[in-house]
């Protein structure tokens, strides 16, 4: 698969998944169809989209304040992540998820939708590590990432975790909650992983 864009500060929330949506159903009448089809494969992933177009904007706010935010960063295999938040406070791989309507319970490590575990949390985890990695190689230097989830449009969510592993949050409360934590980053260093996180080519090995 080729890269949405060599500069990945071009793309917007949901890119990738617009992508996968056209691979999957060429047609533009067809893809319209698909939309209203509850269960299927299509509207899956609109809704994935409908959920990361409203993480990627409350996530946009926070540019102009020191921020940073890329979308749709695709790895070689052609996964990606939802976002990443570059600012003050660290690096945070952001991951989108809509849960229109159910209750999401989140304690200790386990992430449950209207009772029904998932593998939110770990996929989280593992997803930052591997970003961690990846700037910390090109950046040459010790780049945390902190997993963040986006609950959005969800109908109530519970966190009973002090200290959680992953930072789980309703969307509303994701600009406010990133911009609050305690800087640990200079705007050199803000701006040097900025840098390092746009090029698509960092994501390609």
């Amino acid at each position: 698969m080729e890269p949405l864009s060599d500069d990945l500060a071009l793309n917007r929330p949901g890119d990738a998944v617009r992508r996968k949506i056209r691979e999957l159903q060429p047609d533009p009448v067809m893809r319209f169809v698909g939309r209203w089809r509850s269960g299927g494969e299509i509207r899956s992933w609109l809704d994935g989209l409908a959920g990361e177009r409203v993480t990627g904007r409350v996530l946009d706010r926070l540019r102009g304040h020191g921020w940073f935010v890329l979308h749709a960063v695709q790895w070689a295999s052609g996964a990606d992540i939802d976002h990443l938040a570059i600012g003050p406070a660290g690096v945070f791989a952001v991951n989108s998820k809509r849960h229109r309507g159910k209750a999401v319970w989140y304690g200790d490590s386990a992430l449950t939708v209207n009772g029904a575990p998932t593998r939110h949390i770990a996929v989280s985890r593992s997803e930052a590590r591997r970003v961690s990695r990846v700037l910390s190689q090109c950046c040459g230097m010790e780049v945390p990432v902190r997993p963040v989830i986006s609950v959005v449009h969800a109908a109530k969510l519970t966190v009973k975790n002090a200290d959680p592993p992953v930072l789980v949050l309703a969307v509303e409360d994701l600009g406010r909650v990133l911009s609050g934590l305690s800087p640990t980053l200079s705007p050199e260093q803000v701006a040097r992983i900025y840098g390092v996180a746009r090029d698509a080519r960092t994501w390609a090995g």
